[in-house]
């Protein structure tokens, strides 16, 4: 027998995705067509093939080559399957990837068609979720190890990544969900990052990495075909692993899912070995085999023992061997035992450990101690702009000023009361975005969760923000705050603050905050507190109906939100909004010269069931414009200023303090 060394040195992922993928020519497609390829006939003519093979339920079978030509009794034949919901699955990337191709689909044409099989496909996979976080092999259920919840070829890993990617709003997908179903994707990803944390295997006490499938009532790990025995995957953790090295402000939880298991894959990487193919002449087949190589690049094992991690194989009866060369030719060959893509965690966890557990993701002398630079590239001195504030001065003789170039950070930042003096300055409103999804549910923490839910707090006083955007992307779920003030004379110019329920939150008795050509959106209460706030030329949106304002300005503090020239708008299908409604009894909110848009509710102000406060809060409006101006309809119990009322609602009287704080920013 002759035998000849073919293609030495087979790269691990590669055979594993070969032996695993049968729609490889459909995957590439839908990867690596330039993003104008989409528009053409042959891109409209596979849209049209991949429309056919989506069943009415939203998803699609697997392993189907959507590029070939369909006859027409092939098509008559799908549109007679549409109501079937036999084999729809997210196994072997399907429906997945069927999504990523409409939405290219979408983006090159803007065709409708797409976008609604897009948002049909979505909804299959958040009805399709079990209560654990957890996503079945199939759906609706089949029957056998179809149930168990399924890392196996990336299935569950491929659903959060399309989730986060949405939630987001990376910009991967050119279809955006509504506020409502955004809301759901939150509670699914979460809860779905919540089923990985909980599935992840503990070896003697120590947690390790992740089964293929795990029991979906049990969480443990379990079988599915008669060689896929209950072990530790070192494939499948390997991508669980890269998604949660992804998440940005990861949980101490998460921090520690990701430092076991990268200690794991580093005590079972197999050294010494590596794959090849050989060639037999006579049977004119080609053989895998493991050879010893002293140079090879660390491998993994597809399975490995739950009580020591020992590599084991199986071939279709079940059977245990600890030799690749002990099971037959067709499973030997025609599946993936090994893998290196645990290389691509261990490359990456040293960034993410400086970054997310080691205080900065990259040591570096700072020029200027009151002059630093934030950029997600790495061409400042800091990756994000929470390092940057733990290097700030404490309680500095002069101002920090920390620039930010565009890019979405995705960090919750907290300037700390000792951080006086710091000015976040952003390279545009538009493009430097500081983004955040906790809510009021998500924290959990009790009556005032509220309050811990911010994407920015700000503790330290004469804090500055300009050209920057600050959004909570939790969606409408309830209290979820995207800047929190909780210290005196802060100023806020050329800035948009993004959310729905309690978007910006004004606190400190006494405290005195400057909004300066604003943007700010949301739905209820969307700006409260206790603070002296002027607002100057500032555009307030409200995204649905509800309250914009909700003081609770203390009983002798003589001003609480003060709106001069400012522009109260809703998109045209908002309606019924209130001015705002007293969250304590002494609320004082009063609006000059601002343009009120139709929206705006007659009668103004709510009381929020408390008659005690039509006597003792003050609303008041002057020389306002527009269609919701209408003093006349106004309720009796608020105010329409005079000329000489009005006079000393200037930005001096407004913000006094000991110094003129505000000419100086």
């Amino acid at each position: 027998m002759i035998v000849k060394h073919f293609i030495i040195a087979v790269i691990a992922t590669i055979v594993s995705s070969q032996a695993q993928v049968h729609d490889k020519s459909w995957r590439t497609i839908i990867n690596n067509k330039d993003s104008a390829w989409f528009a053409t006939q042959e891109a409209k003519a596979i849209a049209e093939n991949v429309l056919l093979y989506q069943r009415n339920i939203g998803g699609w079978p697997k392993n189907i080559q959507m590029q070939k030509p369909l006859s027409k009794e092939e098509k008559l034949q799908l549109e007679s399957q549409k109501s079937s919901t036999d084999e729809v699955t997210t196994d072997n990337g399907a429906t997945t990837q069927e999504m990523l191709f409409l939405s290219k689909m979408y983006r090159a044409t803007a065709n409708e068609t797409y976008k609604m099989a897009f948002l049909s496909g979505l909804d299959y996979i958040l009805e399709a979720q079990y209560d654990s976080g957890g996503w079945p092999q199939f759906y609706p259920l089949k029957k056998g190890y179809y149930t168990h919840i399924t890392f196996n070829d990336d299935s569950m890993v491929n659903i959060l990544n399309l989730l986060k990617n949405l939630k987001e709003n990376t910009g991967k997908y050119a279809i955006k969900p509504s506020e409502e179903t955004l809301k759901k994707i939150n509670v699914a990803f979460n809860k779905g990052i919540d089923c990985i944390l909980k599935t992840q295997y503990k070896q003697n006490g120590i947690l390790t990495a992740w089964c293929a499938q795990h029991d979906e009532i049990t969480l443990q790990p379990t079988k599915a075909r008669a060689y896929e025995l209950p072990s530790l995957s070192g494939s499948e953790s390997a991508n669980i692993v890269l998604l949660l090295m992804d998440l940005e402000n990861p949980t101490e939880a998460i921090k520690t899912a990701i430092n076991s298991a990268v200690a794991w894959f580093e005590k079972v990487k197999i050294m010494g070995i590596k794959q090849v193919w050989e060639y037999d002449e006579q049977t004119k087949k080609r053989d895998k085999k493991i050879v010893n190589d002293a140079n090879a690049s660390p491998l993994w094992a597809r399975f490995m023992a739950l009580e020591d991690n020992r590599p084991f194989f199986c071939d279709r009866d079940g059977i245990v061997k600890y030799a690749l060369s002990d099971i037959g030719y067709e499973r030997r060959n025609g599946y993936g035992w090994y893998t290196d893509r645990a290389s691509e965690v261990l490359k990456k966890y040293p960034e993410w450990k400086a970054k997310y557990d080691n205080g900065i993701k990259e040591k570096k002398a700072i020029k200027d101690d009151f002059n630093m630079i934030v950029a997600k590239d790495g061409s400042g001195d800091f990756y994000t702009i929470q390092e940057a504030i733990y290097a700030a001065k404490a309680f500095p003789y002069q101002r920090v000023i920390i620039h930010v170039k565009n890019g979405v950070y995705n960090e919750k930042v907290q300037v700390f009361s000792w951080n006086t003096q710091v000015s976040l300055i952003g390279e545009s409103k538009e493009n430097t975005i500081i983004s955040f999804d906790d809510y009021f549910g998500k924290i959990d923490l009790g009556r005032n969760s509220t309050f811990h839910t911010a994407t920015v707090l700000i503790e330290g006083n004469d804090f500055v923000a300009k050209n920057l955007s600050i959004r909570n992307t939790s969606g409408p779920v309830g209290q979820a705050i995207a800047l929190s003030v909780i210290a005196n004379r802060c100023y806020f110019e050329n800035c948009a603050f993004l959310g729905n329920q309690d978007t910006v939150y004004t606190a400190g008795e006494g405290f005195k905050q400057y909004f300066k050509n604003c943007y700010i959106e949301g739905t209820v209460d969307f700006i409260f507190g206790e603070a002296t706030v002027l607002f100057e030329n500032c555009e307030i949106s409200s995204k649905s109906s509800g309250y914009v304002t909700a003081a609770s300005t203390p009983k002798e503090q003589e001003f609480g939100y003060v709106f001069k020239g400012c522009k109260l708008t809703a998109p045209e299908n908002v309606n019924d909004v209130f001015l705002g409604r007293p969250w304590r009894t002494y609320a004082k909110t009063v609006f000059i010269n601002c343009n009120l848009g139709k929206h705006i509710k007659p009668e103004g102000w709510h009381n929020w069931s408390n008659k005690e406060a039509e006597k003792l809060a003050f609303y008041a409006e002057y020389q306002g414009t527009g269609e919701g101006y209408k003093p006349e309809a106004r309720v009796v119990w608020s105010h329409q200023l005079k000329a000489s009322e009005a006079k000393k609602y200037t930005l001096e009287t407004i913000l006094k303090s000991t110094s003129a704080w505000y000419q100086n920013l």
